[in-house]
């Protein structure tokens, strides 16, 4: 999970919205259905996030699946939130992508746990700027806490995967898969004295406003290689 900077508010009618915002959830709920300009909003989102989906980092235009506007904290817990721009993010998986996933494969902001009430306390968010540090990528495709975190941030990070399913057997495949691609090509730029650097900003700098799926993976797979890379061709996402 990348930290997603805000920029922008959303636009007029999301901001006209939130000026007289839902008081219950039954209000949020209706509201947000009638709501007519998801696609400019969600379009925004997008664009801030990279297109990479805000708890998954894959990119959902690329597997054939849709997105849809994530409401971090759910509108049946906070519902005066519903139309603030800050308490949105791009989420992979529309409705209508879930028919076509394998039983326990919902992720992200459709993971069961995230549609019930979860515990905002311990929830990572997205849009909390240190949220990186709080997970670790294994080369067999699992997302687990850092080694770096104290006994209560390691339960942070624990809730957060398992409220988001972060470990669905569809992206537990897709980054295995990811991590064997980075890992052939390293190697084979090893041995061919290659440039690693080079390598490394293929899937690390954005290009026409999109990065490649999996960065947070892709940073920690390169290392130094990865920081320096960044610092040097795109130090916004330092």
């Amino acid at each position: 999970m990348r930290a997603i900077t805000k920029q922008g508010n959303g636009g007029y009618h999301l901001n006209q919205s939130h000026a007289n915002p839902p008081q219950t959830h039954t209000q949020a709920s209706s509201r947000w259905s009638r709501f007519g300009h998801k696609q400019a909003v969600l379009q925004s989102l997008l664009s801030e996030q990279y297109h990479l989906c805000c708890y998954s980092e894959i990119r959902a235009d690329q597997e054939g699946l849709g997105y849809h506007i994530e409401h971090v904290e759910n509108k049946s817990q906070n519902p005066s939130h519903t139309f603030d721009y800050a308490n949105l993010a791009a989420s992979a998986l529309r409705s209508d992508d879930l028919p076509n996933l394998n039983r326990g494969e919902a992720f992200a902001g459709h993971a069961t746990g995230k549609q019930q009430a979860c515990d905002t306390a311990r929830f990572i968010s997205c849009h909390q700027p240190n949220c990186a540090r709080y997970f670790a990528y294994l080369s067999d495709g699992r997302v687990i806490p850092s080694q770096n975190l104290d006994a209560l941030e390691q339960d942070r990070a624990q809730y957060t995967i398992d409220t988001l399913n972060l470990n669905s057997p569809y992206l537990l495949t897709r980054r295995r898969q990811w991590w064997n691609e980075l890992d052939s090509l390293f190697q084979e730029h090893k041995a061919q004295d290659w440039s690693l650097p080079h390598l490394a900003a293929v899937d690390l700098v954005p290009v026409a406003g999109g990065l490649s799926r999996f960065f947070s993976l892709t940073r920690q797979f390169f290392g130094q290689v990865a920081e320096q890379t960044l610092q040097q061709s795109a130090p916004e996402l330092v």
